[in-house]
């Protein structure tokens, strides 16, 4: 291969000048609930709140001053720009960052901060690949050098030291790891020398269901470019994975398991609400994937959480999410007649107790005899849902739900 363990073990001797040891801590609910004991390695605790400073970091200490001089450049959703934009302020040199049109104003903020004026950023295309070409032809024709977030054997080196802290604070080895997947970095470094480590644990990439490039290129067996990319989870939203991730994950991981983004937004709920841990998407997957993953009557499994970048105004969005995914909130087209009480039946005659409108919006009349609206309800229970439905039925209005696959549901949520 073309990194080893070794090339870890020197990468953890370089990244301390920046990065902070995290903790490994104990959750008590997820361990309840799979009957394992659950500890959630905390890389949202990294400085930039990230254990992306890890690679950007090994990969930019290795540079020679002329290398410096002639400034950095590279594509991030977010988490890479910030420990890039960090090097930059610890190494003294200048970057240019290239960033998706849709990264959460926190992140971008981030990098100001971190950053400072040593740092530009210009934000170009909807998904980490087009922002990625762009800034391959600026570094190019800048003659810079690309500090690439993980197909790099720098920067896979580095994300691996996430792995060494991991067998450090570990007591004892552990049964299962589980490692978010983006471009394959993270996983693919820890996965060198966790195997290298210990042999026996079963290592467990897991990936967004609308991104998931790492599933597709086992599948191909090499890279292929995944369409239709949902970047909801920004921080694991990868069209292609990488050429030097690829063969060692394909290697060494023994499996990689894809997730819902309802999935995903439910867990960061509860990691919010009962671990005290803000969580972004991508930090949130490794526990989502427990409830896919069989797992041993009292064994020991580590979660990556890998970071915390969540911009508040984001939670309206993951908490609808969440609600439509664990089957709580539903949305129906209702035609009304156009009489006095029509609004008042529904009311009284279909919602039960408990049963909550949270959107009403009259949409273009069809004619003028009904006006037809959309209805958001949530439910106490997702098991209310049938009675719900029963007591559409049994009305005399037009009632049409409206199907979580259909362009329209996208369009309400």
């Amino acid at each position: 291969m073309s990194v080893t363990p070794d090339d870890v073990a020197r990468a953890a001797t370089v990244v301390p000048l920046i990065a902070v040891p995290t903790a490994m801590e104990r959750s008590g609910r997820l361990s309840q609930r799979y009957g394992a004991e659950v500890l959630l390695k905390r890389e949202d605790q990294q400085v930039g709140r990230s254990y992306k400073v890890r690679g950007a970091f090994n990969l930019m200490a290795s540079l020679t001053p002329d290398e410096l001089g002639r400034g950095v450049v590279c594509a991030s959703a977010g988490n890479h720009a910030q420990g890039v934009a960090l090097s930059c302020s610890r190494l003294d040199a200048d970057g240019h960052i290239f960033l998706p049109t849709n990264t959460p104003r926190q992140k971008r903020d981030r990098i100001r901060e971190l950053g400072g004026p040593r740092v530009r950023m210009t934000m170009q295309g909807r998904t980490y690949d087009e922002a990625s070409a762009a800034a391959l032809g600026f570094a190019l024709e800048q003659e810079s050098t690309y500090v690439h977030p993980f197909d790099d054997e720098r920067t896979i080196a580095g994300q691996g030291t996430v792995a060494v802290g991991l067998v450090r604070d570990a007591d004892r080895p552990l049964d299962v790891v589980v490692i978010p997947v983006g471009g394959g970095g993270l996983l693919s470094g820890m996965a060198l020398w966790l195997r290298a480590t210990w042999p026996d644990i079963r290592i467990v990439g897991v990936e967004p269901t609308g991104a998931a490039s790492m599933t597709a290129a086992l599948a191909a067996g090499h890279p292929v470019p995944v369409p239709d990319l949902d970047t909801f989870v920004d921080g694991a939203s990868v069209g292609t994975v990488g050429r030097v991730t690829f063969p060692i994950v394909r290697d060494l991981v023994d499996e990689v398991v894809t997730v819902e983004p309802g999935a995903v937004c439910t867990e960061m709920l509860a990691l919010y609400q009962s671990d005290g841990i803000i969580a972004e998407p991508a930090g949130a997957m490794a526990s989502t994937a427990l409830a896919q993953l069989e797992l041993e009557p009292g064994s020991r499994v580590g979660c990556v959480v890998s970071g915390g970048n969540n911009d508040v105004s984001r939670y309206a969005d993951v908490i609808e999410r969440s609600l439509v995914h664990e089957g709580l909130r539903h949305y129906f087209l209702v035609g009304f007649p156009q009489e006095p009480g029509a609004l008042r039946g529904f009311l009284d005659h279909v919602l039960a107790d408990g049963e909550d409108i949270v959107v009403f919006e009259y949409v273009k009349k069809s004619n003028r005899e009904t006006g037809p609206a959309l209805i958001g309800i949530d439910l106490n229970t997702a098991a209310g849902l049938p009675a719900l439905m029963d007591r559409m039925l049994a009305s005399n209005l037009t009632i049409e739900k409206v199907a979580s696959g259909s362009p329209l549901f996208e369009f309400v949520t």
